[in-house]
C-alpha cells in the first residue's frame, strides 16, 4: 500500500510516558509513580472546574455547541478582542496544524528556532514544506531576521517561552522584530507558557489586543493545558485578525471540542485565584531546582515556564539517567531527540520535587 510521500521523513512525536505504561512495563504500584515529563499542573485544576464538569455529565450524549460562544465570550472579555478574532482548537497543536495547512504548500519555507516545539516541524512536513532553523539554542531575533531576509519563509514560529528549553523573549524585542516583517509572512507567537513567564518577569508579557491591532499577519496561541490544569481536556486557542481566523475556520472540523472541555475551559477562566496560586507554587519550587543544579554543578536554563531543563555534563548520559529514573517510577523527559544531553523536568509539588532530587542524585 502506498502512502503520502511526505510521511517518509516524519518521525512520530514522542509524548511523555503515561503512568499506565510504566505500571505495565515495570510492575510499579501507580501510587509510587511520579510523572514530571509532560508539564502538567501539579495542582490539578480548579475545584470549580471539577464541580462544573460534574454538573453537566448527562450532556455527554449531545453534540457540543459548535459556536463555542460561552468560551469565546470569556476569552473575548479577558483579552479585549472580538469573538471574530478567536478560534478554538483541540489543544493549540490543532491550531498550529490549521495554520500550516492554510498557509504552506509543498516547497514553502517555514522558519523556526533550532530547538523548539517538535510539532511545528511535523506539521510542516505534512505539506512537504522546507524547515529552516536558526543556529542558536535560544531565540536570537537578529538571527531570525537575517534568515527571514535570505529565505523569505511563508511562516515564522516564535515560541516564547520556548519548549523544551524554557527561555523567553521580552515582548519589546518581538514587537521590534514584527515591524520588519512583510505583511504576507505569517508569524505565529506560541505563548503556551505565558502565564508562568508573566509571573516571573512582566517584560515577557505579550498584550494580545495590542499585538493583533498592530500586526495583521500575526496570530497568538494560548492553551488551557498548563497553568489552568486542563491537559486532559485538550483546549487551545488562536487570536488574530478576522481574516486569518476566517481562513482557519475552513479547515476546522465540526465539533472539534467536547462539551465537557468547553465547560471546563470557560469555568477555568473565571478562577484566576487558582492560576495565581499555581504560578506562585511553581516559582517557589523552581528555586529548589536552581539550587540543586548549582550544588551538582549542572547547567540549568533560566526557565519562564513550569519546567526546568537540566543540561548534563559530558560524562552523564540523559537517556541512561532518564531510563534509570523511569525504573524507579520517576518519569522525566529525555531531550536526546532534540540533540541535547539534557532532561526536562516538570516542576511538581514539594513532595514530588524532593523525590526527584533524592533519586536523580544517585545517577549523576
Amino acid at each position: 500500500m502506498k502512502f503520502n510521500k511526505n510521511l517518509e521523513n516524519i518521525k512520530t512525536y514522542e509524548a511523555g510516558k503515561p503512568i499506565e505504561l510504566v505500571v505495565r512495563e515495570f510492575g510499579i504500584d501507580p501510587k509510587d509513580i511520579v510523572k514530571l515529563a509532560s508539564n502538567e499542573n501539579p495542582s490539578g485544576c480548579s475545584p470549580k472546574v471539577v464541580e462544573a464538569v460534574g454538573a453537566i455529565l448527562s450532556k455527554m450524549a449531545l453534540y457540543p455547541d459548535d459556536s463555542m460562544i460561552k468560551l469565546k465570550n470569556a476569552l473575548s472579555v479577558k483579552m479585549g478582542v472580538a469573538n471574530e478574532n478567536i478560534i478554538i482548537g483541540s489543544g493549540s497543536d490543532q491550531v498550529i496544524e490549521f495554520l500550516i495547512h492554510a498557509k504552506a504548500t509543498h516547497g514553502s519555507k517555514i522558519l523556526m528556532n533550532s530547538i523548539t516545539f517538535a510539532m511545528y516541524e511535523i506539521y510542516a512536513k505534512h505539506v512537504g514544506a522546507e524547515v529552516i532553523r536558526t543556529a542558536s539554542q535560544e531565540h536570537d531575533m537578529d538571527e531570525f531576521y537575517e534568515l527571514y531576509k535570505q529565505e523569505k519563509p511563508e511562516i515564522i514560529f516564535i515560541c516564547t517561552p520556548n519548549n523544551p528549553t524554557g527561555d523567553a523573549l521580552d515582548a519589546q524585542k518581538i514587537f521590534e522584530f514584527l515591524k520588519k516583517i512583510d505583511s504576507d509572512t505569517l508569524v505565529v507567537i506560541d505563548g503556551a507558557y505565558m502565564e508562568y513567564a508573566i509571573a516571573k518577569d512582566a517584560k515577557k508579557e505579550i498584550v494580545v489586543k495590542e499585538l493583533i491591532e498592530q500586526f495583521d499577519n500575526v496570530i497568538y496561541l494560548g492553551t488551557f493545558s498548563k497553568a489552568y490544569g486542563l491537559g486532559g481536556m485538550r483546549v487551545g486557542y488562536g487570536v488574530a485578525n478576522a481574516k486569518i481566523i476566517k481562513e482557519l475556520y475552513k479547515l476546522r472540523p465540526p465539533f472539534n471540542i467536547t462539551t465537557l472541555s468547553l465547560e471546563a475551559a470557560s469555568v477555568a477562566l473565571e478562577d484566576e485565584d487558582f492560576v495565581k496560586k499555581s504560578v506562585t507554587l511553581n516559582l517557589q519550587q523552581m528555586k529548589r531546582y536552581e539550587e540543586f543544579a548549582k550544588e551538582q554543578k549542572i547547567d540549568i536554563i533560566n526557565s519562564y515556564t513550569n519546567f526546568v531543563t537540566l543540561c548534563l555534563n559530558p560524562n552523564q548520559n540523559s537517556s541512561k539517567i532518564s531510563n534509570l529514573l523511569l525504573q524507579k517510577g520517576m518519569i522525566v523527559r529525555d531531550l536526546s531527540s532534540y540533540n541535547m544531553n539534557a532532561i526536562r523536568v516538570t516542576v511538581g509539588t514539594e513532595e514530588q520535587n524532593s523525590r526527584f532530587f533524592g533519586l536523580v542524585i544517585q545517577f549523576l
